[in-house]
């Protein structure tokens, strides 16, 4: 009894589900150690704000706008090739990035690792969505995006102390990192149950964008996503932190704790999240979170004082647990085959959100204040509050129930 309480959560999945994670840590790990090193090191070729802030965005577009060309690759030649050899694109670029000698050549190679990033998220995504059944798939993804989480935290740390070293050492430690994930994926992920439903055995060969887009349960999933990614990645990471130095007359710190807090209370609750999903389904656990985050804008509008934004992003944080799964899990339930094409076009709704929300949150700081973007951001984000309210059960077994 005391033994099964204490089950391991990786356990009840498939070897290659277990891999894929293990695989998409040591990503997350060295995307992190990068990530406060990339705009320093675009500095370093006497730029300015806008030619570093080019650098940044260039990956997001690559990534973007080849999302559909990946999930067809993933169709053509399966989940393992297209994961191992988009990891190790990203790996060969990310260390001629490390060697770049100007300013022009960081900016292709850069690019050039974002169509690389398209392939290894879209065919891991299809993985984690088509071989897990309904009644685990959102722990599954819970543990898949921990995996991203605690990467993402321990990285930053990492490469801090790397650019004491050199600006480049980084950039070759992330290629290193990558390589060994597309090593494991290559060597590893080869079940004999990758890329297939779990128990759907009569599931039609190929579901197309045209059949995805015909069900409401995946469009309002492209919705929410995009809504999700706009707040918890585009207002967080655009404009509130200037808000916190310039309007609360506080420090960077300050800034770095709300971070630290939302990360921490995110991927405390994550796992549990993902069982709320499983146990008590998709429409309730996207309500909840839904509701949470307009909740945490809500609370960011009037925000007055340090103590009131690290309140809102704990509050953020807590409703990022059930929205970083539930999305994800809603199309992995109407997919009835191979669906590399439905995979990207959701992965690219949250690249739009991340793409978009920085822009609008920022056009509406310059032309009337920060409080009035996060008012606005709330009540667009409302949209995604109703659509969870009307979002169809899409869990199979808890619909038999």
């Amino acid at each position: 009894m005391i033994r099964d309480k204490f089950t391991s959560p990786f356990a009840q999945f498939s070897r290659e589900v277990n891999i894929l994670i293990v695989a998409s840590f040591f990503v997350a790990l060295g995307f992190g150690i990068v990530l406060p090193a990339i705009p320093v090191f675009a500095r370093s070729f006497g730029v300015n704000n806008a030619a570093v802030g080019l650098i940044v965005s260039a990956f997001a577009v690559a990534r973007f706008s080849s999302g559909l060309i990946s999930g067809k690759l993933v169709d053509h030649f399966g989940e393992r090739a297209i994961f191992s050899s988009g990891v190790g694109m990203v790996a060969l670029f990310t260390l001629l990035v490390g060697l770049s000698n100007s300013y022009q050549q960081l900016l292709i190679f850069r690019s050039a690792g974002g169509l690389g990033s398209s392939m290894f998220s879209v065919a891991a995504g299809s993985v984690i969505m088509r071989s897990v059944s309904d009644e685990h798939r959102g722990r599954a993804q819970s543990l898949y995006n921990g995996a991203f989480l605690v990467g993402g935290i321990t990285g930053p740390a990492i490469g801090g102390v790397l650019s004491l070293i050199s600006l480049r050492a980084p950039f070759f430690a992330y290629s290193f990192t990558l390589a060994i994930s597309g090593l494991i994926a290559f060597f590893f992920l080869t079940g004999a149950n990758l890329g297939k439903r779990a128990k759907d055995s009569g599931a039609v060969a190929h579901t197309t964008i045209r059949q995805a887009l015909a069900l409401r349960p995946y469009r309002y999933a492209l919705v929410i996503t995009f809504l999700t990614t706009w707040v918890l990645f585009g207002l967080r990471s655009s404009v509130l932190p200037i808000f916190v130095i310039e309007e609360l007359n506080s420090t960077t710190a300050v800034v770095g704790y709300g971070f630290t807090l939302s990360a921490i209370f995110q991927g405390f609750l994550l796992l549990r999240a993902g069982k709320i999903s499983d146990t008590k389904g998709r429409r309730f656990a996207a309500l909840v979170g839904t509701s949470i985050v307009a909740l945490g804008v809500l609370v960011m509008v009037f925000t007055i004082h340090p103590w009131m934004y690290l309140l809102s992003m704990v509050i953020l944080g807590i409703g990022g647990a059930y929205l970083s799964t539930v999305p994800a899990t809603v199309v992995g339930d109407v997919i009835g085959g191979k669906g590399g094409q439905v995979i990207a076009l959701f992965q690219m709704a949250g690249d739009a959100g991340m793409m978009v929300g920085p822009i609008v949150v920022g056009a509406i700081c310059d032309a009337y204040s920060y409080r009035t973007a996060f008012g606005a951001t709330g009540i667009i984000f409302l949209i995604a509050v109703v659509l969870s309210y009307r979002l169809p059960e899409t869990r199979s077994s808890y619909l038999s129930k």
